[in-house]
């Protein structure tokens, strides 16, 4: 069949992905085979493709399809996140454009819409994961708020419940007043933003001309201010010790306290305390037995305790007390303030310190045991620099209980039934009803005398069960006992606290219990043995692509515009570990279409191009029988050692994960190597054949190179794979075995590279000299050792002669005259030009080297001085600064000899 003239991702891509999911490829079972296995960080059911997405699915894959060319049992567990409070409010929204409000309907009701939503959005991000070539195990998908693992969080609830772990309790949490619901910690985003800053005064009681000012960027709550703080050392306020303030526009007298959290240096030195809306002036509200008056109502509006402007907003509110304040001249001064304000990460409004009564999971017994896993290297963390930040969430001194209640219906909802003040934690109503029945002595008690909490669990309280329920872990331990735990998490380093932390935590704290002692004795309990983590991507100005600045490509325009091995391709080759990549694609905010080219899918594209052209190339040859030259004997044994080298290195890398650099190796090994350097020595005369062993050796080659490269561009190699050779039903690319590396010849990598220098250097001084490549010279070398042994390789001298298109090369003693000297390691050549060489201009070209190599050498020479970098860097890394010293040295000389020879002054 005839090749076309360039690669087509377009015909191409889905051919293959429909082929291998045919030939159920993606699906694993336990059997005998080493098990190697993954599990998606679930993406949100509201998710479409982007930029992060992309980078960190394709990871997962090539890790996941290496391991299947291994011959390992490769399980890539895909899945989506209920994601409840983002989900919840894009069904309100879609039923507030029907018309129809939430509180219009039974929860029952609101369920059937929220599935119906699901059904319809839910999984879109999964499907489009397959045009990227993501090779999950499709009929392994998963969903957070399916049957089975909604099973297994109520049991995990009810568990830790009785372990007392988990306890309800009022405290002060975060509240989002949009999505009326609470938020952990985490989940609040401190900004820096432009406020004001409000000085009130307030009467001190019982005088007419007695005041204390206090300053507030919040001037709303004073309506719940139940007391006013001062330090005890400081000596302005000594004289108000146990008397009373009133609170400016309502009249309440509240009493000044002295308390040492109090700043003295900040605003006026005197602080309102409002227990109600502050986490600290809660802790000053306990310490000193004070009053509690919340006046903000769930959806921030301001409520009845509050007497004034009752179900206004809050930030009208605002507007209108400083305008009460002014009025009763209680408003002293304001003035522009920048200070942090907490956002909800789900619905950026801004987030109000309430006081509620929620669930709590108990943080600090398990921070200790997530430390521990990390500290052990039981988990194991790439770049291990993230450690720092995991240390820095988990220790002491930052860990709080995590509030896992949340005001929602879509969710898991809280197993916890209630009769008056009794807790009944049970997993359904029916066995709640019997433990009230049994608890209070009442045996005539009804399910309707009970009602269930109406609050469901943070998504994340089921996330952090993912690597174990996604195996059906807490019914059935044979597929827990195989496959956990996965080998790596590939994930962003933002939510280490959110997941990676929780998993480690719930592995250890359910694995002992559910893996048989041979599983545990063999793997361990951990989630997973490597987190690598991910950077952000960000744009050209190095801003973090997002859907609110509108920086972001569509993922999908991208495939179609340029291939998704193109794309892959892009993504990796700037995405060292951990580090943030740059990502410049060029598109129109509004339809995300690609304006123009991207330089790294551009890049990724013509390597396509490059090594469909070789397969053209090859394809094309006319083949005769027999054995090879001495050039073609010499380019296949140069190819298989280079291809057994990058192999060895390729297992280096891929065990840091340094997938960029295994990328980038395989990239200049078949685009400078194969590509530019081999196939052009064995390419025979314009209209003479190939012979058969080089052919055949040639394919087999390029066959090893697609297979290594296929984790990372499976499609475009797929295709080549097939049309190297005929192939048998069930023979492809994707399950063939990956290349293992023989010993490698390290001499003769070396004499061909140095031969390549001189090939090099001979196409650059033609080009410089304007000597066209039809044109033969001759090259001479120096007779000396060192050039004896260089030359010795059989088929050496011809690869240089055909390359560098020479009339012949020989061996001399004296100076060549209208020659150029070339420099490769030690030895020196001359090249015999044509025409008449420029003496002044040669003399001024070589004194400019020699400057350089000068100052080349003083730069190494000044590094292997520095002690400690001699006793510190690694010894390979010393011994290659040394040799760059040496052949800097030689060049310097040569350079020298050559001024001296052709009289420069």
């Amino acid at each position: 069949m005839e090749l076309s003239s360039r690669y087509n991702p377009q015909d191409t891509e889905a051919k293959w992905y429909d082929h291998w999911l045919s030939k159920d490829y993606f699906h694993s079972e336990p059997d005998e085979r080493e098990p190697y296995s993954i599990v998606i960080p679930p993406p949100n059911v509201t998710g479409v493709l982007h930029m992060g997405h992309m980078l960190n699915n394709t990871i997962q894959d090539i890790l996941i399809r290496k391991a299947r060319l291994e011959g390992k049992n490769a399980c890539w567990v895909p899945g989506m996140d209920h994601a409840s409070i983002a989900t919840e409010a894009k069904v309100v929204k879609m039923l507030r454009e029907r018309g129809i409000k939430k509180s219009d309907l039974s929860r029952d009701e609101f369920m059937k819409y929220a599935f119906e939503w699901k059904d319809k959005y839910g999984g879109i991000i999964l499907d489009q994961l397959k045009k990227l070539g993501a090779s999950c195990d499709w009929e392994r998908t998963r969903f957070t708020m399916e049957d089975k693992l909604s099973a297994a969080v109520i049991k995990v609830f009810i568990d830790l419940h009785k372990k007392g772990k988990v306890y309800r309790g009022l405290r002060m949490t975060n509240w989002d007043p949009e999505a009326q619901t609470v938020l952990s910690n985490e989940e609040v985003i401190y900004k820096d933003e432009n406020s004001r800053l409000y000085y009130l005064r307030y009467q001190i009681e019982g005088t007419t001309d007695e005041w204390i000012t206090i300053a507030t960027v919040r001037p709303e709550t004073i309506l719940g201010d139940t007391a006013i703080a001062v330090n005890p050392d400081d000596e302005r306020f000594a004289h108000l010790k146990g008397k009373k303030a009133i609170v400016p526009l309502i009249g309440r007298a509240i009493p000044i306290i002295e308390d040492r959290y109090v700043d003295m240096e900040f605003g006026t030195g005197a602080l309102k305390i409002t227990p109600a809306h502050d986490m600290n002036d809660n802790e000053i509200g306990e310490r000193h037995g004070l009053e509690v008056i919340d006046v903000l109502n769930a959806d921030g509006t301001m409520s009845e305790a509050a007497q004034l402007f009752v179900g206004e907003d809050r930030f009208k509110a605002r507007k209108l007390i400083v305008k009460a304040l002014r009025a009763s001249e209680d408003l002293v001064k304001e003035e522009d303030y920048r200070n942090k304000v907490g956002r909800s990460e789900r619905t950026d409004t801004i987030v109000e310190p309430r006081l509620t009564l929620q669930w709590f999971l108990e943080m600090k017994d398990f921070a200790k045991t997530a430390l521990k896993a990390v500290e052990k290297d039981e988990v194991t963390f790439y770049p291990e620099h993230f450690y720092n930040m995991f240390n820095s969430w988990l220790k002491e001194d930052n860990i709080r209980d995590w509030c896992i209640s949340r005001q929602l219906w879509w969710g898991q909802r809280i197993p916890a039934w209630y009769y008056e003040d009794k807790i009944f934690v049970a997993e359904t109503a029916a066995e709640a009803l019997d433990k009230a029945r049994t608890e209070l002595g009442q045996p005539d008690l009804q399910l309707d005398d009970l009602h269930q909490d109406e609050d469901v669990l943070d998504t994340w309280f089921s996330s952090q069960l993912w690597p174990i329920s996604v195996f059906d872990g807490f019914e059935d331990s044979e597929e827990l006992n195989y496959y956990y735990p996965t080998n790596v998490l590939v994930t962003g380093w933002d939510i280490i606290f959110f997941w990676v932390a929780r998993m480690i935590m719930m592995g250890y704290e359910y694995g002992p219990d559910l893996l048989d002692e041979a599983a545990q004795k063999a793997r361990g309990v951990q989630p997973f043995n490597d987190v690598y983590f991910t950077g952000m991507v960000r744009d050209k100005d190095r801003r973090k692509m997002s859907k609110s600045l509108g920086n972001s490509p569509d993922a999908l325009q991208l495939i179609e515009h340029y291939g998704a091995d193109g794309v892959r391709f892009a993504m990796l080759s700037s995405a060292a570990a951990g580090n943030d990549i740059v990502f410049d694609a060029p598109f129109d905010p509004e339809s995300k279409e690609v304006l123009n080219e991207s330089k790294l899918c551009e890049q990724g594209r013509n390597f396509c191009n490059k090594m469909w052209n070789a397969l053209r190339l090859m394809k094309g040859w006319e083949v005769r029988e027999g054995e090879g030259d001495a050039i073609n004997r010499l380019a296949v044994h140069w190819m298989e050692q280079r291809l057994n080298e990058t192999i060895e290195k390729l297992s280096q890398q891929y065990e840091q994960y340094r997938l960029s650099d295994a990328l980038m190796l395989l990239y200049k090994l078949i685009w400078d190597d194969f590509c530019s350097w081999y196939l052009e020595m064995i390419k025979p005369d314009y209209g003479a054949p190939i012979d058969a062993e080089t052919l055949e050796a040639s394919l087999r080659i390029y066959e090893r190179l697609m297979t290594l490269l296929h984790p990372f561009m499976p499609f475009i190699t797929e295709e080549i794979w097939h049309n190297l050779r005929e192939r048998k039903d069930g023979e492809d690319c994707v399950i063939s075995a990956y290349p293992t590396a023989d010993s490698f010849d390290q001499d003769l990598i070396d004499r061909i590279e140095q031969a390549k220098n001189i090939v090099a250097s001979i196409r650059e001084t033609r080009n410089s000299k304007g000597v066209k490549m039809k044109d033969e010279l001759a090259l001479f070398v120096q007779d000396e050792v060192n050039s004896r042994q260089l030359l010795d390789l059989s088929g050496l001298r011809e690869m240089i002669i055909k390359m560098g298109n020479l009339s012949g090369l020989d061996f001399t003693k004296e100076e060549i005259p209208n020659s150029i000297s070339l420099l490769s390691g030690k030895t020196q050549f001359f090249l015999e030009l044509n025409q008449e060489i420029d003496l002044e201009a040669e003399c001024r070209k070589l004194k400019e080297d020699l400057q350089y190599q000068r100052g080349f050498v003083a730069q190494v020479e000044k590094k292997l001085s520095n002690e400690r970098f001699v006793n510190n860097a690694p010894a390979p890394v010393v011994e290659r600064e040394r040799q760059k010293l040496a052949d800097g040295q030689a060049k310097v000389k040569n350079l020298e000899e050559q001024l001296a020879s052709m009289g420069c002054a």
